[in-house]
């Protein structure tokens, strides 16, 4: 369009002026262009709505989402410095890339890779992340003292946020730890290094899950935040209240969902966890 002729040139000088390189140049200038033929006008009368328009327009043709948001760069380029509206590039949101599903481990695939994992420290570990939905830095940092028998419930110190919990404590994962610490005898940390002052370095845990999913002949990447996942996926399948699975997994949010957090410790308690359900050995083989 010859309209887009002196649009471009200053476009352009703008571009060199702030030091982008040629290809970045290229690009932002065929994005706008792009733009232009879309409606047959040239873009410095097109709006805010029609931007919003010409980004489902994109998003239905299948583009790629960095692809899409370097369009958006473009035009928050071209409205903001060209044309000098500086209120508009901040309306001209970001796409972003939508979320893959984590991977969920079925009853079956969490007892066989229990069993699989080697060594009676690292096997009550994941047994315990799994059992409570502990993140792995939260199950390395358990201490003999965060399992309370009486109540039936772990704490959970500094979990993410530098933020405490309660989570319930499975009648199941409480006799393998009866019996790990009849074997083993921690005195402060619950699994401690080989350094007892010290817990067990996570990457040992790491470590562990690759034999266990090797071991288990597993074709899934497991990590100790699958078996997070697992938990949580687990409970909502056997009915759990999202609003408890939310509290248990210290996802609370108190800007926007106070009533995720309000919980009382004895719904937390009589909380089965998905442990429960499944039958496996907690000391490995000689």
């Amino acid at each position: 369009m010859a309209e887009m002729s002196p649009l471009r040139r200053r476009m352009t000088e703008d571009m060199t002026v702030r030091n982008l390189s040629p290809a970045t140049q290229r690009s932002y200038l065929h994005a706008v262009s792009k733009f232009s033929r879309y409606f047959g006008r040239s873009p410095d009368r097109l709006g805010l709505e029609d931007v919003r328009a010409f980004q489902v327009h994109l998003v239905s043709t299948g583009i790629s989402w960095p692809a899409l948001n370097q369009t958006v760069c473009a035009l928050r380029f071209f409205y903001g410095v060209t044309l000098g509206h500086g209120e508009i590039p901040e309306r001209i949101p970001y796409a972003r890339a939508p979320r893959k599903l984590p991977v969920v481990l079925n009853a079956d695939e969490v007892v066989g890779f229990l069993e699989a994992v080697p060594g009676l420290k690292t096997r009550a570990a994941l047994t315990t992340a799994y059992a409570a939905g502990l993140r792995a830095s939260e199950a390395v940092g358990l201490k003999v003292a965060d399992i309370d028998s009486v109540r039936m419930v772990i704490r959970v110190e500094h979990g993410k946020g530098g933020k405490d919990r309660f989570v319930m404590l499975s009648a199941q994962l409480l006799g393998i730890l009866r019996t790990y610490w009849r074997l083993t005898r921690p005195s402060h940390w619950l699994f401690p290094g080989r350094d007892e002052t010290k817990p067990i370095d996570v990457q040992v845990l790491h470590s562990a899950c690759r034999s266990a999913c090797a071991a288990a002949g597993l074709a899934k990447r497991v990590t100790v935040h699958t078996l997070r996942h697992s938990f949580a996926t687990h409970l909502l399948e056997n009915g759990t209240d999202i609003r408890i699975i939310q509290v248990l997994l210290g996802h609370a949010n108190l800007s926007s969902t106070t009533l995720y957090t309000r919980v009382s410790n004895g719904l937390i308690r009589r909380t089965q966890s998905p442990l429960d359900r499944l039958t496996l050995e907690v000391v490995p083989p000689a």
